[in-house]
């Protein structure tokens, strides 16, 4: 029986140099190392610890909350919000800084924070030395493109009886020969 060679068509691919070899492993290499840095934020952090909250007390009517938030993350101005708790307090509005302007794919023209963003909380109607649980609702994003659902992170302080926060230093006292 005799076989007839098989032809596909195509003429037979001619070897690569080793030069030719070297060149193509180290595109590739390259091409790697380019990419393991966004293979890095495939896992994107919590939003507790993309947008890290605290809170200590300024002084008997006054917490100062900030947010610390890790880069790459940014926060929407508009999307935070705080609460109290005892209910028996009262918190007022306060006046949020004003963030960098953003063109949003989801939310148009929105203010935001990188870095981190402090806002001075005043509280009224409410009894020093108790703990205050303070509740700060919050939204944003990583440059990746995710979108993290509104989160809710609590911090918990006491507020110091009189007008200065414990270990700061208060004025000198008057005496009869000063």
């Amino acid at each position: 029986m005799d076989f007839q060679p098989i032809c596909s068509g195509s003429r037979p691919k001619p070897r690569l140099s080793v030069i030719e070899r070297a060149a193509k492993v180290l595109a590739f290499g390259a091409a790697l190392a380019l990419a393991l840095p966004a293979l890095g934020q495939v896992h994107p952090l919590s939003p507790e610890k993309a947008f890290l909250f605290s809170a200590k007390a300024v002084d008997a009517q006054t917490v100062e909350a900030r947010f610390t938030i890790a880069d790459g993350y940014y926060l929407y101005r508009d999307k935070i919000h705080f609460a109290i708790d005892p209910a028996s307090g009262a918190l007022l509005t306060p006046a949020l800084p004003a963030g960098k302007v953003k063109q949003d794919e989801f939310f148009g023209r929105v203010e935001t924070y990188r870095g981190s963003v402090t806002v001075n909380l005043a509280v009224r109607n409410f009894t020093p030395g108790k703990p205050l649980i303070i509740h700060a609702e919050s939204q944003g994003c990583a440059d990746i493109g995710i979108c993290y659902p509104p989160t809710t992170q609590t911090a918990t302080v006491a507020l110091p009886a009189g007008s200065v926060v414990p270990g700061t230093p208060e004025a000198p006292k008057k005496t009869w020969f000063n």
